[in-house]
């Protein structure tokens, strides 16, 4: 029997990203596992994964809850450093309108 720690292990993301993607689409972890390894097939997956991180601070910091975004700001830190494709040109959340 394959176990979570497996499926996160196969899916080449760390436990904390896999955690977002699934808070993210309301999945389990395992469901998200599997997710992430078919968005790292695609051309744009790496950038979807990275919008739902995104989406996740942003949703952490409309309900208030900080120590969420702070998490979740790591964790998006850790992609980012882990997957250099995924970092966008521009940087659309912190920009000052």
């Amino acid at each position: 029997m394959i176990s979570l720690v497996d499926c996160i292990a196969l899916s080449g993301l760390s436990e904390e990203e896999i955690c977002a993607i699934a808070e993210h689409e309301h999945v389990s972890e395992t469901v998200a596992c599997g997710l992430a390894q078919y968005l790292s097939q695609d051309k744009s997956g790496e950038g979807r994964m990275r919008d739902m991180i995104i989406d996740d601070i942003r949703n952490a910091r409309a309900r208030g809850d900080d120590d969420h975004v702070r998490e979740l700001l790591h964790v998006l830190h850790h992609y980012l450093r882990t997957h250099p494709d995924a970092r966008p040109a521009v940087h659309p959340w912190s920009a000052v309108f």
